[in-house]
């Protein structure tokens, strides 16, 4: 039945991954020359290769396309509701426990676990995949019935809450809490939890987003983006760097000033390779080359939604449709911040911005997606149920022979029920009067 129905309807099964796979191909694509352009310059000023930058990003991105084939073509996604998530949950939060125990501290913050002298990684971004997927198995088994709500919540609370509050303190990571949040949110309103709920739980986001900025100094300095040249220093304290994003996307104008002619690279523009990278693209590709970025992201959305929607049973779809949804909303977090319309996060472009840990991680959740892909085209569980329904035939066995013929034989003829006759079961056999 699967087969027939996927021959029915190629364009609806085969269309929306293939849209995925060209947007995640043009993306890595942008990514590697923007991170080759924008990286060269600090690569040179610190005496390593004109390459160096590209290299380990081409060398990263390698790693997560090999995990992204892995999860898609060896690892069902229905294990992610079984112990497998566990294993995954607990390497996670050992990763963050050791971060904070451990960690590399750079800028001020406490986010990356050294694994060689030169080589770390930043575990926030692989913990909020787990955390996802440990929300989906809650949600799942709780509308299976596996447990009722109330130790749904203790779960909630324990694997989720706990972990991510964790991350938020111990590493002061806003930024990866809301996209956290998001996630867990998106994969709520994929699974249909009512409306009441789901307000109130986003009303408790909101709160404890504003309860964060405005409750911390330095957090509360970033909204100096409002106005960035009255930011104390006439535009050289907190609010240089937007201004000097600014100056790039209004130098590129409709087309750029070309690929590889940046000026705000030289020094000027922080992070220009990782975190503001979108401000180099509009100064080199233009207007035109920006809203190809984001054009691509909105399409990666429309496909990953759109496997999520086709998915025969709820745990793909919450899984798809969080991983869809949280790529997208950190990349319109990454844009909002460059241009000037959200405050600084510190976090990276996906698929474009330097940075292995966020490739890897990116790539994961584009292999989970495609892993519900795989279920295109699949019956549901109550199309697979009603397909099984056969009307069964039985042998009853010969009855043992008088050696007399039937005293009725000569008025009602031949016994339906003789050796070799087979059992109708779908219309029961009439039953003979009792003697």
């Amino acid at each position: 039945m699967a087969a027939a129905r996927k021959r029915e309807l190629p364009a609806e099964v085969v269309g929306p991954r293939a849209v995925l796979l060209l947007c995640v191909l043009a993306l890595l694509l942008i990514g590697l020359v923007m991170v080759y352009s924008a990286g060269s310059i600090a690569d040179v000023k610190a005496g390593h290769s004109v390459v160096k930058s590209v290299q380990s990003q081409a060398l990263y991105a390698v790693v997560g396309i090999g995990c992204a084939l892995v999860l898609w073509k060896a690892l069902p996604y229905r294990l992610w509701a079984g112990p497998l998530i566990w294993v995954v949950w607990g390497v996670a939060v050992a990763m963050l426990v050791l971060t904070a125990l451990v960690g590399t501290e750079l800028y001020g913050a406490r986010r990356w676990l050294g694994i060689t002298e030169t080589i770390g990684i930043q575990p926030s971004e692989f913990a909020k995949i787990a955390l996802l997927l440990m929300a989906v198995r809650i949600l799942y088994l709780l509308r299976q019935g596996a447990f009722e709500p109330r130790a749904a919540i203790v779960q909630v609370v324990v694997l989720v809450i706990i972990p991510l509050v964790f991350l938020y303190r111990t590493q002061s990571d806003l930024g990866t809490t809301l996209i956290c949040f998001v996630g867990i949110y998106a994969v709520m309103w994929v699974g249909g939890v009512p409306g009441r709920l789901m307000a109130i739980i986003g009303a408790v986001g909101v709160l404890f987003a504003l309860v964060a900025v405005f409750g911390t100094g330095y957090r509360s300095g970033r909204l100096v983006y409002l106005d960035p040249w009255n930011d104390g220093k006439d535009g050289y304290g907190d609010g240089f760097n937007i201004i000097r994003s600014y100056y790039a996307l209004a130098e590129g104008g409709l087309f750029g000033v070309g690929l590889g002619n940046s000026r705000e690279k030289f020094g000027y523009l922080f992070a220009s390779d990782s975190d503001f990278i979108f401000a180099i693209i509009g100064e080199e590709l233009g207007l035109v080359g920006a809203l190809a970025v984001i054009g691509l992201f909105v399409a990666f959305l429309v496909a990953g939604l759109r496997i999520a929607q086709q998915c025969p049973d709820e745990l793909g779809r919450m899984i798809a449709g969080g991983c869809t949804i949280m790529l997208v909303a950190q990349a319109f977090l990454n844009i909002g911040c460059t241009i000037g319309v959200l405050p600084t996060t510190g976090k990276p472009l996906p698929f474009i911005s330097s940075g292995g840990s966020s490739i890897i991680a990116t790539m994961i959740m584009v292999g989970l997606i495609l892993s519900v892909s795989q279920a295109q085209g699949e019956p549901s569980v109550y199309e697979q149920r009603r397909a099984d329904l056969r009307i069964v035939r039985a042998e009853r066995p010969a009855r043992p022979s008088s050696g007399r013929p039937s005293e009725r034989s000569g008025r009602r003829g031949p016994d339906r029920r003789a050796a070799g006759a087979p059992l109708d079961l779908a219309r029961p056999a009439s039953r003979s009067p009792r003697r």
